[in-house]
């Protein structure tokens, strides 16, 4: 898989995508993650890359011009790593499902915002949708498009050591996972369930389901009332 990331910052993701499973997922060909400058597209001295907004306000706003240029020269060297997603705060909140129908892509790519925001006629002309983490800002779009790419890259076949824990985790059916344990059966007077040491795996299977269940219900009742519905339509 190809993924292009457009930022001012590519050593930020640089640094990141070289190390554990997405540097693992690099090293065994199983994707290809390239951060291009956008301060590369820039015609000054300086190398800028934002100005102040129309109509006034705090602030400054990334330009349309050196962005546009390093995108199309990229996609006439390279191809097209497309869907193009900004990761801009009033974007579609990204979830598990977004990261799966982008896992089964050959390619996409993220243009990070920065500073107040993006130019709207790169969102209108150039982007192809606009993603969000969620209901808060952070200062840019990078730490939000190695969020994107590692819970994508996650589910590509073969990233992974173990292909189930993709499918056990949370939200990969609707609900939070299960709590898990590990060794020892003892710490500090606290016991592990004893069905986890049962080895009845149709108990601990129906176990494991029942907190998943029980936790999703109590965490987060917007993702159990949307389970629900699922099952009474199933």
């Amino acid at each position: 898989m190809r993924i292009d990331v457009y930022t001012v910052f590519p050593e930020i993701i640089d640094h990141y995508a070289s190390q554990s499973i997405l540097g693992r997922a690099q090293r065994d060909a199983k994707a290809e993650i390239t951060a291009i400058n956008i301060r590369d597209g820039a015609s000054d001295e300086r190398r800028s890359v934002d100005d102040t907004p129309f109509g006034g306000g705090a602030g400054m706003v990334l330009t349309p011009e050196p962005i546009f240029k390093v995108v199309e020269e990229r996609e006439a060297t390279h191809g097209p790593a497309r869907p193009l997603l900004a990761l801009v705060p009033h974007g579609r909140p990204f979830d598990q499902a977004k990261a799966q129908e982008l896992s089964g892509l050959d390619s996409f790519s993220l243009l990070c915002g920065r500073y107040e925001g993006i130019d709207q006629r790169v969102l209108d002309e150039l982007v192809d949708d606009e993603i969000s983490l969620g209901d808060f800002v952070l200062a840019g779009g990078e730490l939000a498009a190695l969020c994107v790419i590692e819970a994508t890259l996650r589910l590509v076949p073969g990233v992974l050591g173990n292909e189930a824990s993709a499918l056990e985790e949370s939200f990969s059916e609707g609900l939070l996972e299960y709590p898990q344990w590990t060794k020892p059966s003892t710490f500090r007077g606290y016991e592990v369930p004893e069905v986890l040491l049962s080895g009845d795996h149709a108990r601990i299977a129906a176990w494991r389901h029942a907190e998943a269940l029980r936790r999703t219900q109590e965490r987060r009742p917007d993702l159990w009332e949307a389970y629900e519905g699922t099952e009474k339509d199933s």
